[in-house]
């Protein structure tokens, strides 16, 4: 917990937490003002605002999102001889690892709680909605924190090995491109080598755009979330493998 604590205080004069807020409630305003513009209202209630909220969201932004949270977290350590000073301290390489994943997750957790209460209070001030959001989509969004998880292992990663800002961003947004490719063609297994993948698809779930049908089955949610589960494993495993053989910068 303390490894945790220390890079969130790290990131406490950092921009991490204007992305957390401004992306989220960017991209649902955004989604909501295309609505108003296009006259067609909400059709279909909580469904069509979550649609227009969360699967533009979930294509592009969202892990560029995390991969820029990813870099700002690693920034510190790329700075002077910081990275001489972590590689010579006492934390193991495993906790150095967890403790970065953790703390990218949690802010890529927050950041979609503010989506989703964003979500709400346009559908209840603006649409006049009645009731809250249908429990199948609160229990999308459970499974959507998953899926952030790999991608906050894997963006760590890349943030790692690479001192640039941008080239891990850059990687996510490319990656991200090409698994919505993957997955419109249908081929959902690609979730098991594409952390973007993962999370892409569960921004789709039950809306039938891009590769969704519009119907949410036990076995697309058992492979996003054993997808989700899997890469966290393995990316962390490497990750710590990488890190526990590197060495001091000169």
């Amino acid at each position: 917990m303390h490894a945790i604590a220390a890079e969130l205080v790290k990131l406490k004069r950092s921009m991490s937490w204007t992305i957390v807020i401004f992306l989220p409630v960017a991209l649902v305003l955004l989604g909501t003002f295309m609505t108003i513009i296009e006259g067609t209202g909400l059709e279909d209630g909580w469904h069509t605002l979550w649609m227009r909220s969360f699967v533009f969201y979930g294509l592009f932004p969202l892990p560029v999102g995390i991969a820029i949270l990813a870099s700002l977290v690693w920034q510190p350590e790329h700075r002077g001889s910081n990275w001489n000073a972590l590689m010579s301290g006492p934390t193991s390489s495993l906790r150095i690892v967890t403790a970065k994943t953790t703390a990218i997750t949690l802010l890529a957790i927050l950041m979609q709680i503010i989506a989703l209460a964003v979500v709400v209070l346009l559908g209840k001030l603006v649409f006049g909605l009645p009731g809250f959001v249908p429990a199948t989509y609160l229990g999308i969004f459970a499974l959507l924190l998953l899926a952030c998880v790999p991608v906050a292992a894997l963006q760590s990663w890349l943030s790692m090995v690479m001192r640039s800002f941008a080239a891990p961003v850059a990687v996510a947004f490319i990656g991200a491109g090409f698994s919505s490719l993957l997955l419109v063609l249908k081929l959902d297994p690609v979730m098991f080598i594409s952390p973007y993948a993962a999370l892409t698809r569960a921004t789709q779930l039950g809306t039938a755009t891009f590769a969704d049908t519009g119907v949410i089955t036990a076995t697309v949610l058992a492979m996003i979330a054993a997808a989700s589960v899997l890469l966290t494993g393995v990316i962390t495993a490497i990750c710590t493998a990488v890190l526990e053989r590197g060495d001091a910068h000169i």
